[in-house]
C-alpha cells in the first residue's frame, strides 16, 4: 500500500507477517539486510507490540512520539526480526502525527512496516506523482494525500550512552540531539 505519511509517501504492508515486508523490499530494491520502521497509530499501541520499550524506553518514547522521528531502540525480545535487516537486537519505530486518508487507515489497521515509497536511493516522494510508477503500480492500494512537506523523519539512534543522528530530516540534527537529551532527563 502506498500512504501519505506527514513526512513523505510510503510504501507500507502488514508488519506481522514477513512474506509482506519480503514484498515491499522487492518493489523498492531495498537491500534485505537494511532495517525499516514499524509504523504504530499511537504509543500505547507501539508498547502492545513491542512490550520492552514500555520499561526501557517508555520515557523517550513518551516524549518524541507521535512526531517525525523514527526511533532506533534496543529489541531485546528480537521482536519482528524481518523488520530489523541484520541488526534484530535494535527496532525502528514511528507514531506519525497523520491526518487524511493516512490517519483513517492507520487508525483501521493499528500499524504497517513503513518505508519511503521510492526506489532504493531514489528521491523522497512529496507527491503522489512522485512515486515510482512500478511502485504505485505493484501496490494492494494507492491513497492520495496530496502534497506532503517531502522530507522524510529525522532517524534516531537510542541504543547507545548518548543519543546519535543517523539520518537528518524534519527536525534538525542538533534539535533532534537536544530534544532526546532532554528527554532523557525528563524534562
Amino acid at each position: 500500500m502506498v500512504l501519505p505519511t506527514d513526512t513523505v509517501y510510503g510504501l507500507c504492508a502488514d508488519p506481522h507477517h514477513e512474506a509482506s515486508t519480503r514484498e515491499i523490499y522487492r518493489m523498492k530494491g531495498r537491500p534485505p539486510e537494511q532495517p525499516t520502521a514499524l509504523l504504530a497509530k499511537d504509543v500505547e499501541l507501539l508498547f502492545e507490540l513491542v512490550p520492552e520499550l514500555r520499561d526501557q524506553a517508555g520515557t523517550l518514547v513518551r516524549a518524541l512520539l507521535p512526531g517525525p522521528f523514527t526511533l532506533i531502540l534496543p529489541n531485546p525480545g528480537q521482536r519482528y526480526r524481518w523488520l530489523t535487516g541484520s541488526t534484530p537486537e535494535q527496532i525502528g519505530v514511528r507514531v506519525p502525527e497523520l491526518t487524511g486518508p493516512g490517519a483513517e487507515v492507520l487508525e483501521q489497521v493499528g500499524a504497517v512496516v513503513a518505508t519511503s515509497a521510492n526506489l532504493h536511493g531514489g528521491p523522497e516522494p512529496r507527491r503522489l506523482e512522485d512515486v515510482p510508477v512500478e511502485i504505485r503500480a505493484g501496490a494492494a492500494a494507492v491513497l492520495d494525500g496530496g502534497e506532503l512537506p517531502g522530507t522524510p523523519s529525522t532517524v534516531l539512534d537510542l541504543t547507545g550512552e548518548e543519543p546519535r543522528v543517523i539520518r537528518e530530516g524534519t527536525v534538525p540534527a542538533v534539535e533532534a540531539i537536544e530534544r532526546a537529551l532532554a528527554a532523557a532527563a525528563g524534562r
